[in-house]
């Protein structure tokens, strides 16, 4: 990794483009530090103390610490990242927007144009929920229509300025400019989490413990990161060979190549789905001003696997059955078998062993169920990890299994566009000389 990145500083080209990204995450940063005009900060962070769990974790990470503060950048990207889930969903249900997305680049053009009103929307849905619902509770310093007004403003603008800047580092910068600001968002918790593991575990422990317990949270901490990124990497190849094909005087085809099946098809989709389903009705009973009960506490990720109180962690074996549900449901409208059946079959290729068609569309599928699986059972090791530390040890930190997916994900990819560039620009460079 260090090595591609020393190697790439030396490209003008490219050590332009990282200096660009490097001033956007600085701005990034800088609007998370902003304070929203006429906001209570105190109120929302006692809030999120009284909640806790996973909706506050959940939160911070995404936001970057900055939804705590109730700062311009309190919604961060949230809303983009709801918007084009739906919007991929949509494509599945509505032929229109389907036919859209076969289109090429113009077709793109318009989802993404689709997906940026819908981001707007779902701001201003969101900001305006949160002025008026938790103004009249305190969120507000005086709760009148001039100060909803600005809150409401202020957190839409900052959320659709933190859209414009994640697409202008994908196109002047380095890596998914959108993947970028979530990335610098995580990261930026990640020192706080780091500083809450010392006070509880290290300080004021003997040179010898101390020691011991830090390498213990370090190797855990390692452990995670290398099972992450073999879940991110790892894939089934499926081969595939062409048959020859004679036009004129020339012979075509008769190459072997294979289908990529990602482990992990579905990426950290499945774990957003499953909090948000397991955090709305602790929301939105709070924003009602309800008490937790025994069942919102089941609800509660901050009560799950507690040695003293393991009856509200019913809550967490209905999150790994969330988790795995959608795994499989967001493959399904993701990834057509039946699709690339018949463009193989169109362009004369098949898999050793197995009819072109149907049967291959239904090899794809059981291949497919049994990857899935795998790729669904990781995602719950990952995520329960932290829930075991938090419940039995009391570590209460933001990064949790998301959080790690997200970061070691953005890297692998930044650093393969990395190479890209640098492998394109000697290829250009061969082609000149």
């Amino acid at each position: 990794m260090f090595e591609t990145v020393r190697k790439a500083l030396k490209i003008p080209d490219i050590r332009k483009r990282l200096f660009y990204t490097l001033m956007m995450l600085v701005l990034i940063r800088l609007g998370s530090q902003l304070p929203t005009p006429g906001v209570n900060a105190q109120y929302i962070k006692e809030f999120f103390e009284n909640v806790g769990g996973d909706a506050s974790n959940f939160l911070n990470a995404f936001t970057g610490g900055s939804f705590e503060t109730m700062a311009v950048f309190a919604l961060s990207i949230t809303p983009y990242i709801t918007a084009s889930i739906i919007v991929q969903l949509l494509t599945i249900a509505i032929p229109k927007l389907e036919e859209m997305q076969r289109e090429g680049a113009e077709g793109r053009k318009k989802l993404v144009a689709i997906t940026r009103y819908m981001t707007v929307g779902l701001s201003l849905l969101e900001s305006s929920a949160m002025a008026i619902g938790f103004g009249r509770q305190g969120l507000l310093t005086k709760f009148n229509f001039l100060n909803c007004l600005i809150v409401i403003l202020t957190l839409t603008a900052g959320s659709a300025f933190l859209m414009w800047i994640g697409e202008r580092i994908t196109e002047n910068g380095v890596g998914n400019g959108i993947s970028i600001v979530l990335l610098i968002n995580i990261v930026s918790r990640m020192p706080s989490d780091f500083q809450s593991l010392y006070k509880q575990f290290i300080k004021g422990e003997k040179a010898a413990n101390a020691l011991l317990y830090g390498l213990i949270i370090l190797l855990i901490i390692l452990a995670v990161v290398v099972f992450v990124i073999i879940l991110q990497d790892a894939e089934r190849r499926i081969a595939v060979q062409y048959s020859q094909k004679v036009q004129g005087r020339r012979t075509m085809g008769g190459q072997s190549s294979y289908i990529p099946l990602k482990v992990n098809t579905a990426g950290v989709i499945p774990i957003i789905f499953a909090s948000s389903i397991m955090q709305f009705p602790v929301v939105i009973a709070s924003f009602f001003g309800k008490q937790q009960g025994a069942v919102l506490k089941g609800f509660s990720s901050g009560n799950w696997l507690d040695p003293s109180d393991l009856k509200y962690s019913w809550g967490l074996v209905v999150y790994i059955i969330l988790t795995v549900f959608f795994a499989y449901f967001y493959t399904a409208i993701t990834f057509n078998p039946l699709e690339i059946a018949n463009n193989m079959k169109k362009s004369g290729g098949f898999i050793p062993g197995i009819r072109p068609g149907k049967p291959t569309s239904d090899y794809l599928s059981k291949i497919l169920n049994y990857i899935i699986f795998i790729g669904a059972v990781g995602l719950v090791i990952v995520q329960v990890i932290p829930f075991f530390f938090n419940g039995v040890f009391g570590a209460n930190v933001s990064f949790g299994g998301t959080s790690l997916i997200i970061v070691v994900g953005v890297v692998l990819e930044t650093l393969k566009q990395i190479e890209s560039r640098m492998l394109v620009r000697n290829y250009k460079g061969f082609l000149n000389s």
